[in-house]
């Protein structure tokens, strides 16, 4: 397989033009970014504003092109053995570090191996669990030498599976499939991620990171593909105030932003028509409940503040449908899985929903003639979470007569919060598939997922489905254990599915190369800027 450039040359018009305005101004892309990254260290990664950067920086065996498709990436081409267990890489030849050092076979299981040593504590380390003794090896069962990964030779690549895994290679897309440079990791320890330090294997290298204000990323001239890339330069901006982020796309001051306000949706397809992209993806907006805390321990309380909850108003008051409103946990759309399940009340008209709200609230002993119920709802900053935090807050303060409050940070307090299992009471969460396959959403609130299972929620009834998941090789009877979790989920809500969301980018029409897909997925590589 080869993978082959999708812009057309630039003109001799243009390259001109380019000359007289200024090299560094004419190939320079500005990029808001909805937030401040909390790391640039592939393996301690967790939310996409981060993998936005960390994609232009690195390069993994494979990747997305603009139209969310995989292809090869510092692998040229792979094999994989009939019985879908052993994939075989060879790295590019032209493969280079940004200090001109060959990408090696060794990096990669250098990297694999550091994503999986416990010291690291990755938290997207399951990401690889299906690479044989993965799992063991991270937590501390095996050494990291008895992982399935072995360089046969410096550009042949070996990954051995547990069991086939049919959508292995989308993972290795994934930011905790990115290489790291082993000397500097070595030689540097943590300050690897700085600029003038960091060696990358990507399309851009690190060049300047002035926190809460810019990252700025410079062309890699080591780049195996770097005759295609367009832009000198690229520079993101951690904007997590989305009418901020409006007001500089509007001024031309940044040249596209991720995730705007969606009740100027209207507003802004009328001022900028097509610039706006509106785009369906895997993912889904929800509440955690803290089950380690009273009431949100009782499953009556929980499922009560749940029907509670109007989502139909969220979706066209808020969002205008640029998001829609959702019971179930596993978005639709997965091929193979089909119709997520739905909780029990899904067939109650929402007056009806909110009647049995009452009596399960009652019935736990709260509500009026009861025990008053205090309720603080933490969402990371940013216009459309405040605005739903808000509604969600008045319909429980109506229904319930609850004393309801706000508490926001910007998203990388958020998450590191959650992840290192601070308690509280309700939190905003999303998820965007990793990859397109129902157990990435239902593994997140397994017991043995200390990082992503906000909820601290532990049923051993649903451990041991999503065990058997893992096990069984026919589709079809995968599919349906697989519902019979998200049922079980659904019935306990630990977490409380809002909305399947929509990309929501504002990108000018001085931008070219950029496609529209459900992964999410826009590297710079494939973008350039005709001023």
């Amino acid at each position: 397989m080869t993978l082959r450039p999708i812009h057309a040359l630039i003109g001799a018009a243009l390259f001109t033009s380019t000359l007289l305005a200024g090299p560094a101004f004419a190939q320079t892309l500005h990029r808001g970014n909805a937030g401040e990254p909390q790391t640039l260290d592939q393996a301690r990664t967790s939310v996409n504003i981060e993998a936005f950067v960390l994609k232009d920086l690195y390069e993994g065996l494979t990747i997305y092109d603009p139209n969310g498709k995989i292809v090869p990436g510092a692998a040229e081409s792979w094999q994989v053995s009939d019985d879908g267990k052993v994939y075989t890489f060879k790295i590019r030849d032209a493969a280079k570090w940004s200090n001109g050092d060959p990408v090696k076979a060794e990096d990669f299981v250098f990297s694999m191996r550091r994503i999986q040593d416990p010291k690291t504590a990755a938290p997207y380390a399951n990401i690889l669990y299906p690479i044989k003794n993965a799992e063991k090896a991270n937590k501390g069962e095996v050494p990291l030498d008895q992982i399935g990964v072995r360089a046969v030779d410096d550009k042949t690549l070996e990954i051995t599976l547990e069991r086939p895994t049919p959508f292995f290679i989308e993972l290795l897309a994934h930011q905790t499939g990115l290489p790291v440079h082993p000397a500097t990791v070595q030689a540097q320890g943590d300050n690897f991620v700085r600029p003038g330090v960091m060696v990358s294997n990507g399309a851009f290298k690190l060049t300047e990171q002035v926190t809460n204000d810019h990252i700025t990323v410079t062309k890699n001239p080591e780049y195996w593909d770097a005759a295609n890339v367009k832009l000198n330069e690229v520079i993101f901006y951690p904007i997590d105030d989305a009418a901020a982020a409006q007001r500089r796309f509007q001024a031309g001051e940044i040249d596209m932003t991720f995730d705007f306000a969606a009740d100027q949706l209207d507003f802004l397809k009328k001022e900028f028509g097509d610039q706006v992209r509106v785009t369906p993806k895997l993912s889904t907006e929800y509440y955690a409940f803290d089950t380690r805390t009273a009431p949100f321990d009782d499953v009556n309380v929980r499922n009560a503040l749940s029907m509670a909850i109007d989502r139909d108003f969220l979706s066209k008051e808020i969002f205008q449908g640029a998001r829609l409103p959702s019971l179930s946990f596993v978005p639709p759309g997965i091929v193979g899985y089909e119709k997520p399940s739905e909780p029990t009340y899904a067939s109650m008209d929402q007056l009806d929903r909110e009647d049995e709200a009452l009596r399960l609230l009652k019935d736990a002993g709260y509500g009026e003639g009861g025990k008053p119920l205090n309720i603080s709802i933490r969402y990371n900053t940013n216009t459309n979470h405040e605005r739903v935090a808000t509604a969600i807050a008045d319909m429980w303060r109506t229904q319930f007569g609850a004393n309801v409050t706000l508490q926001n940070s910007d998203v990388a307090s958020h998450y590191a919060y959650l992840q290192e299992g601070g308690t509280f009471n309700v939190a905003r969460a999303g998820w965007v598939a990793d990859y397109a396959d129902a157990e990435n959403f239902l593994a997140l609130t397994t017991t043995g997922n200390k990082t992503f299972n906000y909820s601290k929620w532990s049923n051993p009834e649903y451990d041991r489905l999503m065990a058997a998941s893992y096990e069984e090789q026919d589709p079809a009877k995968r599919a349906e254990i697989l519902h019979q979790a998200e049922t079980l989920i659904l019935k306990e809500q630990p977490i409380v599915p809002l909305l399947n969301s929509a990309s929501l980018w504002l990108v000018s029409n001085k931008v070219s190369g950029w496609g529209d897909n459900a992964a999410d997925e826009h590297l710079s590589k494939y973008l350039s800027v005709n001023r």
